[in-house]
C-alpha cells in the first residue's frame, strides 16, 4: 500500500482508544505538554510562592483587620450557595426527570435559562428593581399611598442578597449534572426498592440520590467555584470577599505582592472544594447492579403535588431569568437611543474579536492536548494532560495576579537588556498588551474545550483509522477525512462555550486589559459602579443574549439524552462494565 506520510506502524491496540499513528518524534508531544503544563501552573506557582515574600506592615494590617472578615464571608457564601443550589438543582432535576406534571417538558429546558445570566448582571438588575427609587418600591408607594417608613424595604445589598443572586444563576450546574444522572438510571433499580416496601420518596432517598451522588457533588463543586470567582456582584453589594480584597489591595494599595499573598490564602478554599469533590467521588460505592434497562416512566403528580411541582420549577426560571431579562429589555428600550452609538458598536466589535481570538487559541491548545493524551499509553502522561485543565478551578482574580507578576518581571528584564545592548526600550510586551489577557483566558477556560474535544475524540475508534489506512489514506488524510468531520460538532461547541465565557468574564479582564481595550462586561461594570443601571442595560442584554446560545445547545443535548436507548446499548453501562 502506498504511504507517503512519516508515520510508523500502530503501537497499541485500537480498542485501547489510542490513535494508530504517531508523529516523527515523541519529543513534540512531550515538549508541547510541558509548555502547556508550565503555562497553567505558572500563575498558581507564582501566587503560592508569595506566601514567603515579605510585604512589610501591610500584610500584618490585612491579617489583623480584613482577613477574618474575608474568611467568614467566604465560608457563609460557600454554605449558603451550596445549600440553595443543592435544593434547587436536585429538586428540579428530580421533578422533571422522574415525575409527570403540567409543564414538565417546558421546564426541562427552561430551567437552564439562568445559565445565560451572569451573576453580576442579575445583581445589577435586581438592585435597580428593588432599590428605593426602583419600580417595585415605587409601585408599592403609589398603590397603597405608603411612605418609606410604612414597609420593610428588602436589603438586597448584603451577604444574604448576594447568596440569593448567585444561587439563582448557579443552580443549573447542579440541575444539569443531576438530571443527566437521573436519566441514566433504570426503572429496574427503583422497582426493586418498591417491592421491598419503599415509597416513591424513600426510593428517591435510598436509591436514586445515592446513584446520582457523584454527579450532584461535581455540580455543586462547579457552582461553588463560580461563586468564589464572582467579583462584580460582591463589589456592587459591598460584600467583602477574597476577590474584592485582591482588587482593593492591588489597585488601591498598590501592592501586587500583598495581593498575591491574599490570593494564596484564597487558593486554600479552592483546593479544599476540589479535594472534597474528589474524595466524594472516590468513596462513592453505589452502582447499577441490574443488566436490564427500561426507561423511567415517571410518577404522575396530581392535585396539590402537581401545583407544588409547577411552582417549585417556575420560581428559579421566573426570578433567575424572566424577571431580570424583562427588566433589561425595558431599560434597553429606554436607554438605547442614548447609549447604543458608534462607541457601543466599537465596544461590541472589540468584545467579539477578543472572545473569538481566545476561543481559537484555547481550542487549538485543547486539540493538541487531546491528541497527545490519546496517542500515549502512559498513565503519567495522560494524568499530566488532565492536570493542564486545572486552570478552570482558579478564580480570574487569582490568575491575573499570578500572570502579571512574572510577566512584568519579564518585561522589565527585556527592557533592561534592550537598553544595554541596543539603547532601546520595547515597552511592556507581555504584561501591557492583549497577550496577557489571551493567556489568562486560555489558562482559565482550557478545561472546557479539552473536555468537549476529548469527548468527541473518544468516538473515533482505532478501527476507523485502520480501515482508512487499508484504503490508502495517509495520516493527514485520516485526520482530514475521518477525524475532522467527527470532531467538528465538539470543536464548534467548545469554541462557542469559550466565546460566551470570555464575553462575560470580568475579574481577569478588569485587571489585565491593556489601555484602550474595553469590553461589554467592563462597560456594564463601569455603568453599574456609577449607579447608572439603566444605561448598563444594553451591554448587559448583549451578554445575556450571547449566553442563550450555549443554553440552546445544552437543552438539545439533554433532549437527545432523554430519548429511549436500546437495551443492548445500555446493558453494559448499567452493569458497570466497559462497552
Amino acid at each position: 500500500m502506498p504511504d507517503d506520510s512519516p508515520v510508523t506502524a500502530p503501537f497499541a491496540s485500537p480498542r485501547a482508544g489510542i490513535l494508530p499513528f504517531r508523529l516523527p518524534t515523541g519529543a513534540v508531544w512531550g515538549l508541547g505538554l510541558a509548555t502547556v503544563l508550565g503555562a497553567v501552573l505558572l500563575p498558581i506557582a507564582t501566587v503560592l510562592a508569595h506566601l514567603f515574600v515579605p510585604t512589610g506592615d501591610l500584610w500584618t494590617h490585612l491579617a489583623s483587620t480584613v482577613l477574618p472578615r474575608y474568611v467568614a464571608n467566604t465560608l457563609w457564601l460557600i454554605a449558603g450557595v451550596g445549600a440553595l443550589t443543592l435544593i434547587g438543582g436536585v429538586g428540579t432535576a428530580w421533578l422533571v426527570s422522574l415525575c409527570r406534571f403540567p409543564g414538565r417538558r417546558f421546564f426541562s429546558w427552561a430551567l437552564l435559562l439562568p445559565f445565560a445570566m451572569p451573576a453580576y448582571v442579575i445583581a445589577y438588575t435586581y438592585t435597580g428593581l428593588l432599590d428605593f427609587a426602583g419600580p417595585v418600591q415605587t409601585g408599592l408607594r403609589d398603590l397603597f399611598g405608603w411612605t418609606g417608613a410604612d414597609y420593610p424595604a428588602p436589603n438586597i445589598r448584603s451577604l444574604p442578597g448576594a447568596i440569593a443572586m448567585l444561587s439563582l444563576v448557579l443552580y443549573p450546574y447542579v440541575y444539569l449534572l443531576s438530571r443527566s444522572a437521573f436519566l441514566e438510571q433504570s426503572i429496574c433499580s427503583l422497582e426493586v426498592s418498591r417491592t421491598l416496601g419503599c415509597t416513591p420518596a424513600q426510593a428517591m432517598w435510598r436509591v436514586a440520590l445515592p446513584l446520582a451522588r457523584p454527579s450532584i457533588v461535581a455540580g455543586m463543586a462547579l457552582a461553588l467555584l463560580e461563586a468564589l470567582n464572582e467579583f462584580g456582584a460582591m463589589q456592587h453589594f459591598g460584600v467583602d470577599t477574597f476577590t474584592t480584597g485582591i482588587f482593593r489591595v492591588w489597585l488601591a494599595d498598590g501592592s501586587p505582592a500583598a495581593a498575591a499573598k491574599l490570593a494564596s490564602v484564597f487558593l486554600i478554599f479552592v483546593f479544599a472544594i476540589l479535594a472534597l469533590e474528589r474524595r466524594s467521588r472516590g468513596r462513592a460505592a453505589f452502582h447499577h447492579m441490574s443488566i436490564r434497562y427500561r426507561p423511567l416512566p415517571g410518577w404522575r403528580l396530581t392535585g396539590w403535588r402537581a401545583a407544588f411541582a409547577v411552582v417549585f420549577c417556575a420560581t428559579p426560571v421566573v426570578f433567575g431569568f424572566a424577571a431580570p431579562a424583562g427588566a433589561l429589555l425595558w431599560w434597553t428600550w429606554l436607554s438605547a437611543a442614548e447609549v447604543v452609538d458608534a462607541d457601543f458598536i466599537r465596544l461590541l466589535v472589540t468584545s467579539v474579536v477578543l472572545a473569538g481570538s481566545a476561543a481559537l487559541v484555547t481550542v487549538a491548545v485543547a486539540l493538541f492536548l487531546a491528541y497527545a493524551a490519546r496517542r500515549s499509553a502512559s498513565r503519567l502522561f495522560r494524568g499530566l494532560t488532565r492536570l493542564a485543565a486545572l486552570g478552570y478551578a482558579v478564580p480570574g482574580a487569582v490568575l491575573a495576579v499570578g500572570i502579571v507578576i512574572p510577566f512584568a518581571a519579564l518585561d522589565e528584564r527585556i527592557n533592561a537588556l534592550g537598553g544595554e545592548i541596543f539603547g532601546l526600550s520595547p515597552g511592556l510586551i507581555f504584561s501591557g498588551t492583549v497577550f496577557a489577557l489571551l493567556f489568562a483566558y486560555a489558562v482559565r477556560f482550557l478545561a472546557i474545550s479539552y473536555g468537549a474535544i476529548d469527548g468527541g475524540l473518544s468516538r473515533v475508534t482505532g478501527h476507523m483509522d485502520d480501515a482508512a489506512r487499508t484504503l490508502g489514506a495517509n495520516a493527514t488524510g485520516v485526520v482530514r477525512r475521518i477525524h475532522a468531520p467527527m470532531l467538528r460538532p465538539s470543536i464548534a461547541a467548545a469554541g462557542l462555550l469559550i466565546f460566551v465565557d470570555v464575553l462575560k468574564e470580568l475579574p481577569a479582564t478588569l485587571l489585565l486589559r491593556p489601555f484602550g481595550i474595553d469590553t461589554l462586561a467592563l462597560r456594564t461594570y463601569e455603568y453599574a459602579t456609577d449607579e447608572q443601571l439603566v444605561e448598563a442595560a444594553p451591554s448587559a442584554l448583549a451578554i445575556v443574549l450571547a449566553g442563550v446560545l450555549p443554553v440552546i445547545l445544552l437543552s438539545r443535548a439533554m433532549r437527545r439524552s432523554s430519548e429511549p436507548r436500546e437495551a443492548e446499548e445500555i446493558a453494559p453501562i448499567a452493569a458497570g462494565t466497559p462497552v
